[in-house]
Formats: C-alpha cells, structure tokens, sequence
C-alpha cells in the first residue's frame, strides 16, 4: 500500500474529517531521495576525479634531452625527433639541452637537469642513468699516411710500431684520447712515448695536408662523413693509406666491456682501389639513449615506443636513424636497461587501467565500505528516535482499542489530539531519516484505523439519548473515585 501523505495531512490535527479539504502542507522531503541524490553526486564526483586523473596522467609530457656538440650528426637527429614527436601530438615531447658533448651531457644528467641524455658508453656514464635505446655504434679507425719530403719516413702498419710517432686524433673529445691510450696498452705501447695532438673535425683535412701527425685516429659511424672526407684528404694528398688493424680486438672487449669487437669492410670509404683493400679488423662503441633513474616507467616507456615509431620517418632524411637499437635488457648490461624501456622491449607495457585498476578498484571499495560503515553510523545515531517511534505507533493501535470501547467524545477528542501529536513526531522521523518509507506505510495503515474506530465510535454515542450518556460519564467517574 503505498504512502500518501497528502492523506495524512488531510486528516483533521483535532478530529473528524471535516477539515480535508483544507490547503495541504508540502510533505517533508524523503530521507530516500536524499540519500540517492547524495550517492549521485558522490558517483559523478568519483567518476569526475577518475577523467581528472586520466587527463592528468595522459596529458602531454615534456623531457628535457642534452645533447652535443653544436651541428653533431646527434644533434640533427634529435631535433628531427623533436619536431616528429610534435607533429604528431605525441604523448611525449622533447626540449633540446645542447652540450659541448656527450660528457658535459653526462654531466647534465647527473646533476638532474635534464631526463634525457646523447652519451658515449666509454664515457663515464653517471650512475642515475638507464639505458633506453642504442642510437647509433661508431668504429675506430687508425691510418698512416707516407709523408712527403723531410716528414717521409717508415711506413707504419702496425700500431706496434707508434712508439716515437705522432698521433693526430679527429675531434676536440677527451674520451677520443682515452681510447687511443686503451689501444697502445692493449698492445704494450706505453702512451707516454707517443705525441698526441688533437684537431677539431673540420680541420681535419688542413692538418692532414700539414703533415701534423704520421698516424690519424678517427671515431664514428661506419659511413661518418668525417671520416671519409679525412682518408680522402689524405689519399689526395699522399697517396692510398695504411689502415692499421686491431687485431686484439676481442681482448680489448674482453678486459673493456664497453668496446666490443668489430670490422671495417673493405672499400667502405670508396676510392679505386677500394679504401680499405680488405676487411679490418677494429673495436667499436656505442652511443646511447640514457634516461634519469627518477623518470617514471610509464613517460620512458611512452618515450621508447614513440622513438621506434618514428624511426623509420626519419631515415629518408638521416640515415643514422635507422641505426637506433633496442637497448640490452640483460642483468650483466654496462648500462643497466630502464625499467620502461625494458617494458617496451618485452611486450610488457602496462597502459593506464593496466598500471592504476587496482588502486581504482581497491579505492572504490574502500568508498563503498566508508559509505556502508557512514550508513550504519548513521541509523545508529537515530536508532532512539526511531524505537520511540515505534512506541508511539504501538500506543496509536492501543489507542485503537480504547476508542472502540470509549463512553465519551470529551474522550475521543483527547486521544485525537495524542494521535496528531504522535503523527508530528513520526512526519519529522520520516524527514530526518530515522525510519523508512515502509514504517511510515504501516504507521498510515494504523492511522486510518484509527480514525474509522473514533468515527464510528462518535456515531454510536451520537445516537445515544443524553440521559445515557450522562449516566455513562457518571458511572465512570464513579468507578474512577
């Protein structure tokens, strides 16, 4: 049976029915409603939170890169990163920090100023770094040139013999010398009797022509530019050079983790005859993509996956490009993997619900168990009002009873004046929530009752003469005394 309130309001608040037609009162607003408005707003502001933070977690994320030298072949390629991963709106962007070079880039990122960094792995690489990808690998190559006039001397094929010579060492890097002095010990050569004079890249060919050195050592890519445009300077000049192989390659990898042994493969720098005339043997090393320890598994793992998306976009334009690689994921790795990087490697990226449904799950049931503990908090802090109320409906169906048995209407007044006082106090229970729309269906039911039982019991002693109903009120009184 369902509640009407305007039914309840309709009823006199001092008897009869004859006031039901009187203008009723704006029912009190259900405790239900309330609760399910509250409840909705709390979901919209959960759900709220959530787009908040998905936003927030996916929004476009800047890394700071240091990179160098100015107008390096590292340089060009990250900037050509740079503006592919704008161009296509990627979750990550790059900000260009250029260097003096891959150690002042070391640097950089050792002291947190940037989250990215171009570095050579025979550098000292800092120990907050973590590989992300292999950007490219370079080779040494050590040639001898004849000489000409005074300067022609014996012709040195074998890096044995550089004791008492000179050595010419293309680019200004420190670490190019630390490599030449890896070699000579490697081979008993003690550095200290060979001269070692270092010249920028683009005066390599001048010094070449001025006879500077007898040997030259140049580091870079296979095809580097550099150094082809350096053995051509030389073949131009003094004729087809001797390239001097690194047979203890292996060994120098062995005792030197960060070099590795490689080749040269005969004729990669041209010529007629082919430069060099045969496979050389040599050592190689790479330089890396490194990221600060403190950046997020996630932002690398993003940053990786845009790396190799774009690669293949950038080869048409810089070759390099292509030759970025996966970094080693092994334990033993000389420059221990990033863990978002190693995600990526291995298939195992987590996205946004991957990495965050347990918190989102285990905080929605941490909320839907705070609002159970705040409802039961709740109905017990109305748990008196609601069993006086229940007192009072049980007295309105005593109530019922007596008006059956009532010999006076002085009597039936009175207990229609105590059941509107007991039908105030259940509407404000019903308004604060302290009992629910079924009791206050129920409490309705024994409400009815009872104004039927004092209506029909004022009809019944309407009827009656006054003489009985005087004598009913005496002997009553009587019995009272």
């Amino acid at each position: 049976m369902k509640l009407s309130l305007k039914r309840l309001f309709g009823r006199s608040m001092t008897g009869g029915f004859d006031l039901a037609e009187t203008p009723s009162p704006p029912s009190p607003r259900s405790a239900a409603r309330k609760t399910a408005l509250v409840s909705l707003a709390f979901v919209l502001a959960i759900i709220g939170a959530l787009a908040g933070g998905y936003y927030f977690a996916m929004r476009p994320v800047t890394l700071k890169i240091a990179v160098g030298p100015a107008n390096s072949d590292d340089v060009k390629v990250v900037q050509a990163l740079t503006q592919a991963f704008s161009q296509h709106k990627s979750q990550i962007r790059l900000r260009p920090i250029q260097t003096d070079g891959a150690t002042a880039s070391a640097d950089a990122l050792a002291e947190g100023k940037v989250d990215l960094a171009i570095v050579r792995g025979d550098i000292d690489v800092p120990k907050n770094a973590q590989a992300v990808a292999t950007l490219r690998k370079n080779v040494v190559v050590l040639w001898s040139v004849p000489g000409k006039g005074k300067k022609r001397g014996l012709k040195i094929t074998k890096i044995s013999q550089l004791a008492g010579h000179r050595v010419g060492v293309v680019g200004r890097t420190q670490a190019n010398v630390n490599l030449l002095k890896v070699i000579l010990q490697q081979y008993g050569v003690d550095p200290a009797k060979v001269e070692i004079v270092q010249f920028p890249a683009n005066e390599a060919a001048e010094a070449i022509k001025a006879q500077k050195a007898d040997v030259y050592l140049a580091a870079g890519p296979v095809n580097s530019k550099i150094t082809a445009d350096a053995i051509a300077a030389s073949t131009k000049d003094f004729g087809a050079p001797s390239f001097l192989a690194i047979e203890s390659a292996d060994a120098i990898a062995q005792n030197h983790p960060v070099y590795e042994a490689s080749e040269i493969p005969a004729g990669t720098y041209g010529g007629s005859p082919a430069r060099p005339d045969d496979e050389v043997k040599t050592i190689s090393f790479s330089h890396h993509i490194v990221a600060r320890k403190g950046v997020s598994e996630t932002t690398i793992a993003a940053f990786t996956r845009q790396l190799f998306a774009v690669r293949q976009q950038l080869v048409t334009e810089f070759p390099l490009a292509a030759k970025i690689e996966t970094p080693d994921t092994d334990k033993d790795a000389v420059i221990p993997v990033h863990p978002g990087a190693a995600a990526f490697v291995d298939g195992e990226e987590k996205t946004f619900l991957d990495k965050y449904s347990d918190y989102i799950w285990w905080s929605l049931m941490a909320l839907s168990a705070m609002g159970s503990i705040g409802a039961w908090f709740a109905g017990y802090l109305k748990k008196d009002e609601r069993d006086n109320n229940s007192h009072l409906r049980e007295r309105l169906l005593d109530m019922i009873a007596a008006a059956r048995k009532s010999e006076a209407t002085e009597e039936l007044d009175q207990m229609q004046a105590e059941a509107d006082e007991i039908l105030r106090d259940t509407l404000r229970c019903f308004d604060h929530g302290a009992i629910e729309e079924g009791s206050l269906t129920a409490f309705n039911i024994a409400l009815d009752q009872f104004h039927a039982a004092v209506a029909d019991r004022k009809a019944v002693l309407s009827s009656l003469p006054q003489n009985l109903q005087r004598a009913g009120a005496q002997f009553r009184a009587a019995g009272n005394a």
